[in-house]
Formats: C-alpha cells, sequence, structure tokens
C-alpha cells in the first residue's frame, strides 16, 4: 500500500506521545496543522482505507499494542478571543492547543472562568471529548460551542453545548460520532459575572492557608496548581495517565448502605439525588495504594493514579486496573470505569 500526498511516517513509536510513556508504534503517523489536510486525507484511497486513532496530548490512552492503521495527532494551534456579549467573554482555541497553557493564557488576558482545570494534562481537542472536570467545576459549564470534520462525510460540524451531550466524563464524541468526527477547534464563554467555585474542601483549605479570604481567579489557580503538584506525579518523570479511574455515581440506596458498614466513605451528593463516590478512597481502603503489580503501581500520594514505574506494557497496566476493579467490587459491590481508553 502507498499513500502519498501528506507527510505520512512509519512504523513512528508513540512513546514520547502518551503520558504513560508505554512503548508501542503506529503503522502510520500524520501530525496534522490544518483543515485542508483533512480534506486531503479524505481524498487519499489508501489513507480511508487504514484504521484511524486522533492524537492530542495523549494524556487519556492505554496503549496496549502495536496501532495497526494511521494515527492522526492534532497539531494545529491558535488562540484568540473572538467576541464578547453582556454574559461572557469568548474565546476560541486550536484543538492541538495544551490545555494547561490556554488556562494560563486566558488568565493572563484578565479572563476568569478556566481556573479549577490548571494543570489538567492534555490538549484542547480533548478537552470536549472527555468533558474534562477539576475541583468543581467541568468544561460544559464554560463551553460554547465546537467546529469539528466528520471523516465520513466530508461535513464540517459546528456544534453547540446540547449537541455535544455532555455528561460525567462523557459526550456524542463517545458514542454517535465515535471514530468519525475530528475536533478542530474549542470557543469557550467566560464569564463576565464570575463567581468562585470552592466547594471542594482542598481548595478552600489551600486557599485559608494562604491567607486569601477573596481570591482572585489567580489565586485559585495558583492553588489548584500546588494541590496537584502535591498529589499527582509528573508524567515527564513518572508514566501516568491522571486519574485513572472514574468517580463512580450510586443511588442514595446504595449509598447509605456503604455509610452504614463503612462510616468514612468519601461522597458527594449529586443535584439528581444520587451521590460520587471518591474512587481514589475505595482503592485506598482496598490496600492498593503504593503497591505494584509488576512495572505497573498505585501512585503513593494518590491512590486514583496508576503509574509506569519503567518499561511497563498497555498489558501491565490492563493487569492492574483489573486487580484494582476486582477487589473494590469485592470489599464495595461498586463497579470502576477506567477513564482512558484502551487502544
Amino acid at each position: 500500500m502507498t499513500i502519498s500526498k501528506l507527510p505520512y511516517q512509519f512504523d513512528f513509536s508513540l512513546r514520547r506521545h502518551n503520558t504513560f510513556g508505554i512503548d508501542a508504534s503506529a503503522h502510520a503517523y500524520l501530525p496534522v496543522t490544518s483543515l485542508e489536510m483533512l480534506l486531503v486525507l479524505r481524498s487519499d484511497p489508501d489513507a480511508a482505507r487504514l484504521q484511524r486513532l486522533v492524537l492530542g496530548g495523549g494524556s487519556n490512552l492505554v496503549l496496549t499494542q502495536d496501532f495497526p492503521g494511521l494515527v492522526l495527532h492534532m497539531c494545529n494551534r491558535g488562540r484568540e478571543i473572538v467576541g464578547a456579549d453582556d454574559d461572557a467573554v469568548y474565546v476560541r482555541a486550536a484543538a492541538g492547543e495544551n490545555w494547561h497553557e490556554l488556562v494560563l493564557w486566558t488568565l493572563e488576558q484578565g479572563l476568569a472562568g478556566l481556573e479549577n482545570l490548571s494543570l489538567i494534562p492534555g490538549n484542547v481537542g480533548a478537552a470536549p471529548i472527555q468533558n474534562i472536570g477539576a475541583y468543581g467545576v467541568e468544561l460544559q459549564e464554560r463551553f460554547h460551542a465546537l467546529t469539528a470534520i466528520d471523516m465520513e462525510s466530508g461535513e464540517i460540524l459546528t456544534l453547540d453545548r446540547s449537541a455535544c451531550a455532555f455528561d460525567y466524563r462523557d459526550s456524542v464524541f463517545k458514542h454517535r460520532l465515535r471514530d468519525r468526527a475530528v475536533v478542530l477547534d474549542v470557543t469557550f464563554a467566560l464569564p463576565k459575572r464570575w463567581q468562585p467555585a470552592l466547594r471542594y474542601a482542598d481548595v478552600a483549605q489551600e486557599l485559608d492557608a494562604r491567607k486569601l479570604m477573596q481570591p482572585t481567579a489567580r489565586d485559585i489557580s495558583d492553588a489548584v496548581i500546588a494541590i496537584r503538584t502535591r498529589k499527582l506525579p509528573d508524567p515527564a518523570v513518572i508514566g501516568n495517565a491522571g486519574s485513572f479511574f472514574k468517580n463512580p455515581i450510586v443511588t442514595a440506596v446504595q449509598r447509605n448502605a456503604l455509610l452504614e458498614q463503612h462510616p468514612q466513605l468519601v461522597n458527594y451528593q449529586q443535584p439528581n439525588g444520587s451521590y460520587k463516590l471518591a474512587a481514589g478512597w475505595l482503592i485506598d481502603q482496598c490496600g492498593w495504594k503504593g503497591k505494584n503489580l509488576g512495572a505497573a503501581g498505585v501512585y503513593e500520594k494518590q491512590a486514583l493514579v496508576l503509574v509506569n514505574r519503567g518499561g511497563a506494557s498497555g498489558q501491565d497496566v490492563v493487569r492492574l486496573a483489573q486487580a484494582v476493579q476486582a477487589d473494590v467490587m469485592v470489599k464495595f459491590g461498586v463497579t470502576l470505569e477506567p477513564e482512558p481508553i484502551f487502544i
């Protein structure tokens, strides 16, 4: 098979392009810097026959084997203020922009709203797919619209919040548009009448320790960065994909039954009356914090994070994740669902 017209690379190592640092390769690799490249790609019959994987920062990915198809690595750049109204300032960023760098840039422009999402690894294009969230704020709360291309039809899509069908770590891109849509850029609505989101105890305690009673958005960002730096390993030092499991959602009946057996259960009531359980606490109670299974392990400072101790394969990570899931199920009767996708 001969693929032409675009700067493909073959038998390409993805080790530096996934934050777990797993050594796996792609049959073909293409750094995508423009919509035009994707349109040319659609017209290439050889490339069209290959399985595709869209890659951003590689922070939500576990490579369990070499990828036999074509990796499209979104490398387009650009960020700008594109408008404002009575309620918000609108900021557009290309899919290939680094997420944390975008957050810092908005703060430099005097714009608040993304500060609780500081230091989340990955790129902008993946943020709506996962509906990223941290410390009391989810992306959907700041989302306005995005542009994507449907690689099957060639149609350029403009999707608003409703069309994205956001849910907890979920969106339309994991369902109807999975393996079809490639996000090109995202526009955020940053509120003019900003109110700090301080309902998470870690953030409130950090600000209190800094004696900040009326924190600015920058103060909150600095606090979140400090918290995350203390709790989470730097992928450049220890391979990881951040929080590995979603915090499970249970009914009030389930939560009450668990509380009777485990009075220290960490849980948060949701607007619909369900309860979110702290997955890290569940894992810690099963004795996994700091333990290893082969070359993969559970981070000693935060049980929600699985790490590459050095030379771990994707299968090593899968075996560890399954062992953790099994123990949590036995002890609590709760299913843990991984956040990363497995390839």
